[in-house]
């Protein structure tokens, strides 16, 4: 099991340049890749998204990929013509206007008289990429190890106090019988009165016992908690399928509740829904 949350970070230097890496994750329904990748190395953004999906479900995946150079060949020409020009038509407004010729930052400000004379050949920080990349999400997959199994054991927890709560219903159903066998009594007696009507009696006895019985909730309840326990023991992504999986708990929890006039039941009750709705918190933090 591993959390959406985390983070990693890694540096890579040579003599010529430095690579610095960071990953974070935050809870997300879907895979979402937001890249803050410095423009030298954007050709390389498809990459880094297939190691972030080998690494990540699901979840926010802010990636932040700079470059600092340390020593670069790039070298810089200039165009003496289109310098001589800007020259001219400095020194003609200084002398039309009477203010000052411009400096030495004013012609380095104009765009075209500097000329970068070669591009740099970006296929020289692949290495380096691959490297800082794979630290650094390295680094971040043991975060949302570390902390995916804090929230396996808090959601076992969680699990075994709701296996303890419906096992104490499970026991309790017989009394839950035996209080509607008395209403059965009671109802018989009020219909039969001094003349018995079994076909009325036997048409109410089938609708209580459809509308009262717990067992099939119960059963199913057993059913979803064994899928439960075994999904959170998997190492595949199971967060959606937790989620579903709580939603059919809720729904048979809400079933029984809805039947039961038994005090001790229903409290039982409020205690496996309160045990849901925090499983729910946690798996909001899971892949």
């Amino acid at each position: 099991m591993k959390s959406m949350t985390g983070y990693g970070h890694a540096f890579f230097r040579t003599d010529e340049y430095a690579i610095e890496c960071e990953v974070r994750g935050y809870n997300s329904r879907y895979l979402d890749i937001v890249h803050n990748i410095s423009q030298s190395l954007s050709e390389y953004e498809s990459m880094v998204d297939e190691k972030i999906k080998e690494r990540a479900a699901r979840g926010r995946i802010e990636i932040m990929l700079k470059l600092i150079v340390v020593r670069s060949d790039v070298k810089f020409t200039i165009d003496e013509g289109l310098l001589a020009s800007y020259k001219e038509a400095y020194e003609r407004i200084a002398a039309l206007t009477d203010t000052p010729s411009p400096v030495l930052s004013d012609y380095a400000a104009v765009d075209g008289i500097i000329v970068r004379q070669n591009d740099i050949d970006s296929s020289k920080y692949k290495e380096g990429v691959l490297s800082v990349l794979e630290e650094a999400l390295d680094a971040f997959s043991i975060g949302k190890e570390r902390e995916g199994e804090g929230t396996r054991q808090d959601l076992e927890r969680l699990g075994n106090q709701f296996v303890s709560s419906l096992e104490k219903i499970r026991e309790r159903s017989a009394e839950l019988e035996e209080h509607y066998r008395k209403l059965l009594v009671e109802k018989y007696e009020e219909l039969t009165g001094d003349k018995a009507d079994e076909s009325a009696f036997m048409t109410e006895l089938g609708a209580i016992l459809v509308r009262y019985s717990i067992n099939e909730e119960v059963s199913r309840l057993s059913v979803h908690i064994a899928e439960y326990r075994k999904l959170i023991a998997s190492s595949e992504p199971v967060g959606k399928k937790l989620d579903f999986l709580c939603q059919e708990m809720q729904r048979e929890c809400n079933t029984i509740a809805s039947k039961s006039q038994l005090v001790e039941i229903n409290l039982l009750v409020v205690s496996m829904k309160d045990d849901v709705e925090n499983i729910r918190e946690q798996i909001r933090n899971i892949e």
